[in-house]
């Protein structure tokens, strides 16, 4: 019988951990989220689901078999992760194809074209929603938005066919919303994955106490966004006549329980693949996410920042690993980064 002879040098670190069972921890940390999403919006949000996660499944499958890898690494749930995470970020009343081409993006090219699960440079499900938000900007529009269900009671129409209403963070919003109401999901317009606060909140101390993120990575990136948004002015319109900001645009907690931060924070930008291997690169990149959403949502022209700024900083991963590296083993000094001729 053929035996390989590994031969390597201590220490040995055992790890308990698998792909499959991160990735299938996600999607149970997803759950509270999944099943508030399904009650706000109805049929339509688990039809948009259903569809994403399929077509993920569906790409997956099919790059794998063109990539002659074995078809058993679908199972993996990854590619489940991405397709419903995609799906958190779309709205109730995103057409069909909308879910199809996003998680095929995703999957075939943030992921695969890259080299597969752990090569990918970007979050695969963030790439897609930015690439929907360039190919379809008017079918997932951040300025109307299906009336969701209310949360305690009431009769009022709601769903895709119901009268739309603006996104907490549109800036030519007449009104703003109860922070009551933004932490529990409770008449919110948004994606499937921004409405309730308190369902992502429970799913993400689910991944911290299972070990699966880095808790300072969401705590950095909730943090910062509080504390810029509390010391940075806003930019005033250049047009005098122009309607006045409103008052929750200097307001801290209205921003951080608003919009993708929650969902962002604990399930995005604490990829395992795409952001640092160390716990001092995290906590930059974190911070680096944080100042990217609070710039963007203060003086863009787009209410949102959460998916540019993860997928920049992102970008930025492989230069945080180079000049943040861990000790060498048994010294007091940390590695060098290589030089460059």
């Amino acid at each position: 019988m053929d035996q390989k002879l590994l031969i390597a040098s201590s220490p040995f670190l055992r790890e308990t951990d698998t792909v499959p069972s991160v990735m299938w921890n996600v999607v149970v940390a997803l759950t509270p989220a999944v099943i508030m999403a399904n009650y706000f919006f109805g049929s339509q949000a688990a039809f948009v689901m259903a569809l994403a996660v399929a077509s993920a499944l569906a790409a997956e499958l099919a790059c794998l078999w063109l990539r002659k890898k074995p078809l058993a690494h679908a199972l993996d749930g990854s590619a489940a992760v991405t397709g419903l995470l995609l799906a958190m970020l779309l709205p109730a009343s995103a057409p069909w194809y909308c879910p199809v081409v996003g998680s095929a993006f995703a999957v075939a090219i943030a992921k695969h074209c890259f080299g597969g699960l752990g090569h990918n440079v970007w979050n695969p499900a963030l790439a897609g929603r930015i690439f929907l938000q360039f190919s379809y900007p008017v079918k997932i529009s951040l300025s109307q938005w299906p009336v969701p269900r209310l949360l305690f009671g009431g009769a009022e129409t709601y769903g895709v066919d119901a009268l739309t209403q603006p996104s907490p963070l549109f800036k030519e919003a007449v009104s703003a919303y109860d922070p009551l109401d933004l932490f529990l999901g409770n008449g919110v317009t948004g994606c499937l994955g921004e409405t309730c606060k308190l369902a992502l909140l429970v799913g993400g101390l689910y991944l911290i106490a299972r070990r699966c993120v880095d808790w300072r990575v969401p705590l950095i990136y909730i943090a910062t966004v509080f504390a810029l948004i509390a010391v940075l002015p806003a930019s005033e319109p250049a047009d005098p006549s122009a309607a006045p900001l409103p008052w929750w645009i200097n307001n801290p907690l209205y921003h951080v329980l608003s919009g993708a931060l929650f969902l962002g924070a604990f399930f995005m930008a604490t990829d395992m693949a795409t952001t640092p291997v160390t716990r001092a690169g995290r906590m930059i990149f974190a911070a680096g996410c944080g100042v990217l959403v609070a710039v963007i949502r203060l003086y863009g022209g787009y209410p949102e920042g959460v998916a540019f700024s993860i997928v920049i900083m992102n970008t930025t991963t492989p230069l945080i690993d180079r000049w943040v590296r861990p000790r060498i083993y048994g010294s007091k000094t940390r590695k060098p980064a290589p030089r460059t001729v």
